[in-house]
């Protein structure tokens, strides 16, 4: 049975529509991974580093014409979580909270976006080492709170605000190609 564009092979079924921002999701969000896993992981302060996949869903979330910021979270954080040593639902968890913050910010702050990014950046981090702490805690990992904030936290936060606005335009002109602003005629 033929509906609209595409088939629907079992028409009692809903269709689901993927957007294709929600396509470009898979390789732009990989490749933010590899380079969280190969380049930036050699680039530490203290012992702290950016995080990649949290700027990169941030600086999606804030645009004005996106749609599907929760697709892109639950992509990343499948993918972070398939990398990472942590429990594959932390980093899905942590940039779905870190996304309905910014859908908060979107709404409020509607007409400075980069001011959205910026305050989304520094939440973001700090939610997403206090949950990964707050793990290790709860797997009897014993690293002292002010020690893991000054050597890990607080450096990796001053990376991200380094990273914030290459990664602002970068997605802004990404979301701009996706989502042109129609031209009246």
């Amino acid at each position: 049975m033929r509906k609209g564009n595409y088939l629907n092979f079992f028409p009692v079924l809903p269709v689901i529509r993927i957007d294709i921002s929600t396509w470009l999701a898979i390789p732009v969000l990989l490749v933010l991974i590899i380079l969280q896993m190969v380049v930036i992981h050699r680039f530490t302060l203290i012992h702290g580093m950016a995080d990649l996949m949290l700027l990169g869903l941030c600086a999606w979330s804030v645009q004005k014409n996106v749609r599907n910021a929760w697709q892109w979270a639950i992509i990343g954080g499948l993918m972070a979580g398939y990398v990472s040593a942590f429990s594959w639902y932390i980093p899905v968890l942590g940039y779905l909270i870190v996304v309905g913050l910014a859908m908060l910010l979107r709404r409020r702050l509607w007409q400075v976006p980069i001011l959205a990014m910026f305050i989304l950046t520094f939440l973001g981090t700090l939610l997403f080492n206090m949950a990964l702490l707050t793990v290790l805690r709860l797997q009897n990992v014993s690293i002292p709170l002010l020690e893991a904030l000054n050597k890990i936290t607080l450096p990796s936060l001053l990376l991200n605000f380094i990273l914030a606005i290459p990664f602002f335009a970068l997605f802004s002109e990404l979301a701009d190609w996706i989502y042109p602003e129609e031209l009246e005629v």
